[in-house]
């Protein structure tokens, strides 16, 4: 049993014809459960409708930090509204983006505010939910946005579980995301020759702290690198790691789907 933690289902680089051949290939290559993000409010009729017609499939509501110039200022009272639905498991994708330039019209410190401050609602509705949070950093160059999203995660950790989704820092920032309660996840980064730094990190933690993810149909892990992401190719990554770690593909999916379902309450549900 491997679980998907994070694709996107929704994605306009899915048809939603190709979404059951999708489905099938993730059957297939034994993923028996995907969770599907929104990024955007227009996403999220989407997600549902996927979600509520396939239940290996479960969603996760939120504003991409790429995307809070387009959201309304009360995005997540709107997203509030769906949050009752059993098929949201989550909060996110949300977080911090300082890789991109700010949009026309905006400084980069403006729009990193927003960023910040759609963060910290996010926080505060997945708490009104009993809801954890999915997390989104990236930097052109040092590590501000993970800095800037573990000090918000920091004020409500005592309430909210967060996860760093498609983790590439180092292992000492893991540790800090786990010490607060929170999990990294691993996606196909880890497979790629270009970031052995990312799998020695995915190598040295402790069992229970990560989860595996696509972020499909992005990052495609080797041997696909390059082509378009499917959930089905989370196979490739737990493999990568699983080598690394000197464990079998049937261990580290057991253990990766406990925390998953621990990390994400409403998918036993």
């Amino acid at each position: 049993m491997l679980i998907d933690s994070h694709c996107h289902l929704a994605s306009h680089k899915f048809p939603a014809a190709e979404v059951p051949e999708l489905l099938e290939h993730a059957a297939t290559a034994g993923v028996t459960q995907m969770i599907s993000l929104a990024t955007c409010l227009e996403d999220i009729p989407k997600n549902l409708a996927i979600a509520k017609e396939n239940p290996q499939v479960k969603v996760c509501l939120g504003i991409h930090p790429c995307d809070v110039h387009h959201a309304p200022d009360q995005a997540t009272d709107l997203i509030a509204t769906y949050l009752d639905d059993t098929n949201v498991v989550g909060i996110g994708e949300t977080g911090l983006d300082y890789f991109h330039p700010a949009p026309d019209g905006w400084s980069d410190e403006t729009f990193r505010q927003r960023q910040r401050n759609f963060l910290e609602s996010h926080f505060v509705i997945a708490k009104r939910f009993s809801l954890p949070v999915v997390i989104h950093t990236r930097d052109q160059i040092g590590s501000q946005s993970f800095e800037d999203a573990l000090a918000i995660y920091q004020r409500h950790a005592d309430h909210v579980r967060a996860i760093f989704h498609c983790f590439i820092s180092t292992r000492e920032n893991a540790e800090r995301v786990i010490t607060l309660g929170g999990m990294v996840s691993f996606g196909g980064v880890a497979t790629f020759k270009s970031a052995t730094d990312v799998l020695t990190v995915a190598s040295a933690l402790p069992q229970g702290t990560f989860l595996l993810e696509t972020d499909s149909p992005y990052l495609a892990p080797m041997p696909h690198r390059g082509k378009r992401n499917e959930p089905a190719f989370v196979k490739h990554t737990a493999e990568h790691i699983a080598a690394a770690r000197g464990e079998s593909l049937t261990e580290i999916s057991e253990y990766t789907s406990k925390a998953a379902q621990y990390f994400f309450p409403r998918l036993t549900q």
